[in-house]
């Protein structure tokens, strides 16, 4: 039976990539002092969707909705800095949280995007630009570790309201407007952009980087710049990047790749007032850019009638770091069965090793036998 449209199965070397990815992004942010925490994958709708200033963001008009038995409006999370509303209150600030787990959006499956995936997200609420630097460096580093070319962009959301207050007291559907470039060809961004009177910001936004320093907003990015070079991470000022969430309001950015889609995204905002910035990424999209190279050191330990000296022998590999499992059946089969999940190293455990305790590894990819040599028992 098929998946349903969006979502996926991850097996063999898609699984271990995923599961990789996750755990690279889980050690990072514990190296930069963020708590794990874990929130309900339900909520009630009303929370979900908001407050009337985010009733037209995109996303949340893409939120999947349920009932319980008790006929409550229900929803499935479409992200996780919503939740910060509730687990955040009354923490010491600066409160430092990390996410990581699955989120839902009932939206169009094109290119890279998918209906379920696995979002990676850090936010530091009570934080000021130097926290921003902060968050930029740890998703720089998974970057990083991953092999994953990519270039920062940074926006603010103060300076596009500068920009935007010529020609509309209420920037948000401009902004959402200008947000959909990516998707949008500009002529048709700016045909959208003659509801509001506000065509011509598409040319104030193709100016150079100096015609904007003029603007109070452009300062924000000014110190962010600085802050970052400490970090020796560079970033590239974007006037037409936008982000359509209404809740962002300083600086925003956005990470690219080899593939349209953005890779990272966030920004900041304000949780009950306080000041707060994050960034988020999904598992899927960085499996989709990642040049790393999957090389798990496997074994298996074939049982040839010696099953008690097989099992201690998987075990003392395990003991010594290495993946091992154990396998019942005659040699044809043992081999077939490494090629199939591959699994490199193959030992045959027999009457003979047993007697002369010697084993020896066989190199799936090679060919070649190797003594086998265990530094510790088990």
């Amino acid at each position: 039976m098929e998946t349903i449209k969006g979502f996926r199965d991850f097996t063999g070397e898609d699984g271990e990539k995923f599961a990789i990815i996750r755990e690279i992004a889980r050690q990072v942010f514990e190296k930069y002092n963020f708590e794990e925490v874990q929130t309900p994958v339900i909520e009630s709708e009303d929370f979900v969707r908001g407050d009337k200033t985010q009733a037209g963001d995109s996303a949340i008009s893409d939120i999947f909705t349920l009932k319980d038995k008790g006929d409550r409006n229900l929803a499935l999370r479409y992200e996780f800095t919503f939740q910060l509303k509730r687990i955040a209150k009354n923490k010491k600030l600066p409160y430092k949280r990390f996410q990581i787990g699955p989120v839902f959006r009932d939206e169009p499956v094109q290119g890279n995007r998918l209906r379920q995936f696995t979002q990676c997200d850090i936010d530091v609420i009570g934080s000021s630009v130097k926290e921003e630097g902060e968050v930029l460096s740890a998703i720089k580093k998974i970057l990083d570790s991953l092999k994953i070319k990519s270039i920062i962009y940074v926006n603010n959301r103060k300076l596009l309201n500068e920009i935007i207050s010529d020609y509309s007291k209420d920037a948000k559907d401009i902004i959402r407007e200008i947000d959909k470039l990516d998707k949008l060809s500009e002529k048709e961004v700016k045909e959208n952009l003659k509801k509001f009177g506000a065509e011509k910001v598409l040319d104030i936004l193709k100016q150079k980087e100096e015609y904007f320093k003029k603007y109070q907003g452009y300062r924000e990015i000014e110190e962010l710049k600085k802050v970052c070079e400490q970090y020796s991470i560079e970033l590239k000022f974007s006037p037409f990047l936008a982000r359509g969430l209404s809740y962002y309001t300083g600086n925003i950015f956005e990470i690219k790749s080899d593939i349209k889609e953005t890779i990272c995204g966030g920004g900041s905002y304000e949780v009950d007032g306080v000041p707060s910035t994050g960034i988020s990424f999904s598992v899927e999209r960085l499996m989709a850019v990642s040049k790393m190279k999957i090389d798990i050191e496997k074994y298996l330990v074939v049982s040839l009638g010696e099953d008690k000296k097989a099992i201690q022998l998987a075990q003392q590999l395990r003991n010594t770091g290495k993946n091992a499992s154990v396998f019942y059946g005659k040699p044809s089969k043992a081999l077939e069965y490494a090629n199939s999940y591959k699994i490199k190293n193959v030992i045959f455990v027999g009457a003979d090793e047993v007697k002369k305790k010697i084993f020896m590894i066989k190199d799936m990819n090679s060919g070649k036998q190797k003594k086998l040599v265990i530094l510790k028992k088990g």
